[in-house]
């Protein structure tokens, strides 16, 4: 399996499809339970970021709700085309993703924060010796290919002072994190929930820098629940039955990690099972963590990360952070 890479972002793709925007994927079924067909589209092949979804469906939460769910893989567009074009009610997002999207136009919006604070990093073989960020002098980062990681690079390095010049970048795509740092690459940027739970499991050490370590403005939410703002206008009902059986898949994991990450074996048989459970544990504390309930989401966190991108002159406009996410669909305690 993959290692979990972030994802730039395709606004193009995304901006063509707005006219044809709908409220498009979910259906009534004709026999006599009247479920509601929806389909949900991950952001990338399954893990434990999703396990909340996969435990929903098992246990029923969705049946309860009134709704049939299907989860899907996403085409070559990209989850949140799929999403934004109305093509799928629901899909995974991140906070990065949907600011972008939003200042240029793109009707996506995050209804659930599935993570309270970033999980992701910079992360290198032990044996390399990158402990800070002045470390990466003389080093090479393996990119997935964003603009946005350059930025970040510089900010901490320049934070550090340290000589951005001097770090050499090399584009490795989807390439498997531990295949590059065994060849061309010193360091890359991980979700540590499965890519750094991997490496114990190997028993290959390494250090990780973490972004919210460094600023606050770092520690944005990803990944998120997303739908678009058809849906919200038009079938509210649905995305408050969605958001709260999906809630409840993921308070479900928190108390259980174990049982929960069964379910996401279950489901999907091919996973790497070891992986599974040890990241499940590893990440169940961390999917509500300091908040007052599941899925919550902060105006200040999206207004923090939105003033880091413009201070970089990465967003072409002010966010409106009021329209890019909402709470209303969270079940109170």
């Amino acid at each position: 399996m993959k290692s979990i890479r972030l994802k730039s972002f395709t606004i193009v793709a995304l901006c063509s499809l707005i006219l044809a925007l709908t409220a498009c994927g979910t259906k009534t079924t004709s026999d006599t339970t009247k479920l509601t067909n929806v389909q949900i589209v991950l952001d990338w092949t399954p893990n434990t970021n999703h396990t909340g979804i996969y435990v929903a469906k098992d246990q029923g939460f969705y049946k309860e709700a009134g709704l049939n769910v299907e989860i899907i893989q996403p085409n070559d567009s990209g989850a949140d085309t799929m999403v934004a074009s109305g093509k799928v009610p629901f899909g995974i997002s991140g906070q990065d993703s949907i600011t972008q999207a939003r200042t240029q136009g793109v009707p996506l919006v995050s209804i659930a924060a599935i993570i309270q604070h970033n999980t992701s990093g910079f992360a290198s073989p032990a044996a390399k010796n990158i402990k800070a960020p002045k470390d990466f002098v003389g080093k090479t980062y393996g990119s997935f290919g964003s603009p946005f990681e350059s930025a970040v690079l510089q900010s901490l390095m320049e934070n550090d002072k340290a000589d951005f010049s001097k770090l050499k970048i090399v584009n490795i795509g989807d390439a498997d994190y531990f295949t590059a740092t065994k060849k061309d690459i010193d360091f890359s940027w991980i979700f540590y929930a499965w890519t750094g739970i991997q490496a114990e499991l190997q028993k290959e050490p390494q250090n990780m820098l973490y972004l919210k370590d460094f600023s606050d403005k770092l520690d944005y939410y990803t990944p998120v629940l997303s739908t678009n703002e058809t849906m919200i206008k038009e079938k509210p009902e649905i995305v408050k039955a969605f958001v709260a059986a999906t809630a409840k898949g993921y308070q479900y994991a928190i108390k259980n990690p174990e049982k929960a990450a069964d379910m996401l074996i279950k489901a999907v048989p091919d996973i790497n099972k070891e992986l599974v459970i040890a990241s499940q544990k590893w990440l169940s504390p961390r999917y509500q963590a300091d908040a007052p309930r599941w899925g919550e989401q902060k105006k200040t966190v999206w207004d923090n990360y939105a003033d880091w991108l413009t201070e970089h002159k990465l967003l072409e406009k002010k966010l409106d952070s009021d329209a890019a996410f909402t709470n209303q669909f969270i079940p109170a305690k």
